[in-house]
């Protein structure tokens, strides 16, 4: 068995799946050191496979998204590829889906299935809706999530069209909810033994969200609207115009607000009436970014967020991925990194967010070629390879 180091060291983990959610999470345990043994068939491989951009043949999406991962070909709809699942599961310590509610169920590898042989299992499903509910069987991909969820409601510029959020947010957050719960459930059972299993969906998953927006509608009555960039409470907290591009401020306390008006050199600001308390400038907000950008579109970008730097006032540059992939602040701290591929070499990797003094993120191989690991891991387990053609 692999020597995968890391607080998950020597958990191992069994992925079933597609796109963005189920493998979003594996990622995020391999990252933490379990090791992932994703399960694919060549006829119903993840469909990131075959997404692009691609680097000779090669995915690149997945090759990011999959790293640390080992590949296995079974065909589950065969009793043989069926049999080996089963075989793996009965040795694995946690099981990833993200297939529709009941799939896993009607191949009899469903939770209820799995559990009776392995009562520590943890079974996680990742899905659309949820495994029960009036909507658990329809399709549900990201963007429905975040439609139904109110996410695009708050999202894009005000009195305009309602927007999506840029990334996959639903999958992600999805993602992310599943590994915490996984970790979680892991945690109980080392102290009870006692195995469950795990229902996270992208609806919940952006609905939990939607914190400010909660806080006003259960208080109030009243729904949030699209603002743009613009906070629902504060203001300035917003992206604002500069001459050659936009950043964004957050001067909303007293004291940054003074240090905003001197950075710009507008002691105008402070004695306006209609700027005087953070509530006066929010009911006043559509005056105050027109008045403030007549003094930032004047200066640029660089020049702006280097004086309010100075000045204490929180600020950011609105920058391209390919800004975002030069900064410094990354780069001093090694968060862009190159894993290991057999054939196309260092694959440029995203850091994980997680730092740990004493157990840092793994930084293993990218994602591996579809059943590239299969003999070596069946062979591992005792299980027998299937015959190629066989049926249920």
């Amino acid at each position: 068995m692999p020597d995968h180091q890391g607080p998950l060291g020597g958990v191992v983990v069994l992925e079933v799946g597609v796109f963005m959610a189920a493998p979003f999470a594996t990622m995020q345990l391999a990252d933490l050191g379990a090791r992932v043994i994703k399960v694919e068939s060549a006829a119903a491989h993840d469909p990131v496979r075959d997404t692009g951009p691609f680097v000779d043949g090669e995915s690149s999406p997945f090759l990011r998204l999959n790293r640390n991962k080992e590949s296995v070909e079974l065909d589950l709809k065969s009793a043989g590829g069926n049999a080996a699942f089963r075989e793996l599961a009965r040795h694995a310590d946690v099981v990833v889906e993200n297939l529709r509610p009941g799939a896993m169920d009607r191949l009899g590898l469903g939770a209820d299935d799995l559990l009776a042989e392995n009562s520590g299992l943890i079974y996680a499903s990742a899905s659309g809706w949820g495994q029960d509910g009036p909507l658990a069987a329809q399709p549900g991909l990201d963007i429905m999530a975040q439609a139904r969820s109110g996410l695009m409601a708050v999202t894009g510029e005000e009195g305009g069209d309602p927007v999506k959020v840029g990334v996959p947010v639903c999958d992600l957050t999805c993602g992310l909810y599943v590994a915490l719960a996984v970790v979680a459930a892991l945690r109980h059972r080392d102290a009870t033994g006692e195995g469950q299993r795990l229902d996270v969906s992208l609806y919940e998953s952006g609905v939990s969200l939607g914190v400010w927006e909660a806080g006003s509608y259960f208080a109030t009555g009243r729904t949030g609207g699209r603002r743009g960039t613009a906070h629902q409470s504060q203001a300035p907290y917003q992206a604002v115009r500069a001459r050659d591009g936009y950043l964004t401020v957050g001067a909303i306390t007293p004291a940054t607000w003074r240090s905003f008006a001197a950075a710009l050199q507008r002691p105008d600001l402070l004695t306006d009436p209609g700027y005087t308390t953070s509530s006066d400038r929010l009911a006043d907000r559509e005056r105050l970014i027109a008045d403030i950008e007549t003094t930032t579109t004047t200066r640029d970008v660089a020049d702006l967020v280097t004086a309010l730097t100075d000045a204490g006032v929180p600020c950011a540059p609105i920058s391209e991925h390919a800004q975002t992939y030069a900064d410094p602040q990354l780069l001093e701290r090694g968060f862009l990194w190159d894993a290991p591929h057999p054939v196309l070499g260092p694959v440029r990797q995203l850091g994980s967010p997680m730092r740990m003094s004493h157990t840092p993120a793994r930084r293993g191989p990218a994602g591996p070629a579809l059943g590239s690991h299969t003999d070596a891991v069946l062979a591992e387990f005792g299980i027998e390879a299937p015959s190629a053609g066989a049926t249920r």
